[in-house]
């Protein structure tokens, strides 16, 4: 290829078509965004590491998905917010490649700790008594650990694929963070359809191998549910448990599966509809998950309330 020339920076499209009148609002909603983030996860982080009677396996999972969740935010919101607050566009090419990490990396390991969070349900609903010794605080932190490793060695080989492609189109990033798609849109040469089909599989690793085991997982434990005696709540009590994680997969999964049919069965968005889409699934999940842990999970709520009304 003759004409290649060396991209030094790439620049952040955004929002395609939004008009400059609305940077200002624009940059302001995905402030609030991040720092409903920042508070709402820090306020989880800190909440369980200070209230003892918290530090429980489930409490440390949600301790996990709220580092996850920060992060996300973190790597992905300033620079857009910049791109609309100060019109700063650019992103230097090392720049944009690590974000690109960091984006599927927290993703990939957001997958994995929402496996060890259907593990730890399915064992405390299906084998209750069991579950004192198969699921412990120690247990927990391997199980985040390797959440946290497994994906690692994968995301590097992608990024260092995506690196080694030759670039030759333009540098512009039709998103408002740099993923995979967007940057090896950028690319050329005959080893892009390689790249591409092994980072699609790798993708579908990620996302697809916990999300079987956690459909058989929640399906055993919802069967479980169902053949209890409703004596003294003990369903009521089952279900409580299980809404908060159900609620907090659904947001992760089921947004991304609709846009996988949908391009599956041929429907195509256009780039600003996908966009929207692709900002809405990756953080909205972040802002309503301390919601959830709050106000759907028992231990913290009547800790809350302890902590709010007695004094």
């Amino acid at each position: 290829i003759s004409n290649i020339t060396r991209i030094h920076n790439f620049f952040i499209l955004g929002f395609p078509g939004l008009s400059p009148s609305y940077y200002g609002p624009a940059s302001a909603v995905l402030f609030l965004v991040y720092l409903a983030i920042l508070v709402g996860n820090s306020f989880i982080l800190a909440f369980v590491i200070y209230e003892k009677s918290l530090q429980k396996p489930m409490y440390l999972v949600f301790c996990h998905l709220a580092l996850t969740d920060l992060s996300f935010g973190t790597v992905t919101l300033p620079k857009i917010i910049s791109k609309y607050w100060f019109g700063n566009s650019i992103i230097s090419f090392y720049e944009c490649f690590t974000q690109m990490f960091f984006v599927h990396y927290l993703g990939s390991v957001m997958s994995f700790l929402l496996l060890v969070m259907a593990l730890d349900r399915f064992i405390a609903i299906c084998a209750p008594l069991r579950y004192p010794v198969l699921i412990t605080n120690n247990i927990i932190f391997a199980l985040c650990g390797s959440a946290w490793f497994l994906p690692l060695p994968l995301m590097l080989f992608v990024i260092f694929q995506a690196l080694s492609l030759p670039y030759c189109q333009s540098n512009i990033i039709t998103q408002c963070y740099c993923d995979h798609i967007s940057i090896t849109n950028q690319a050329c040469g005959n080893d892009l359809k390689i790249a591409v089909i092994i980072t699609l599989c790798i993708a579908m690793f990620c996302l697809l191998v916990p999300l079987a085991f956690i459909l058989i997982s929640y399906v055993s434990v919802i069967i479980v549910i169902l053949k209890m005696s409703n004596s003294a709540g003990r369903r009521i009590r089952a279900w409580s448990t299980c809404t908060p994680q159900l609620i907090i997969t659904c947001l992760y999964y089921l947004p991304r599966l609709f846009v996988y049919l949908a391009n599956f069965v041929g429907y195509t968005f256009s780039a600003s509809v996908r966009i929207v889409v692709v900002m809405l699934y990756s953080l909205l999940p972040a802002v309503v998950n301390p919601l959830i842990y709050c106000f759907k999970t028992k231990d913290i709520k009547d800790s809350l309330k302890m902590k709010l009304f007695t004094k």
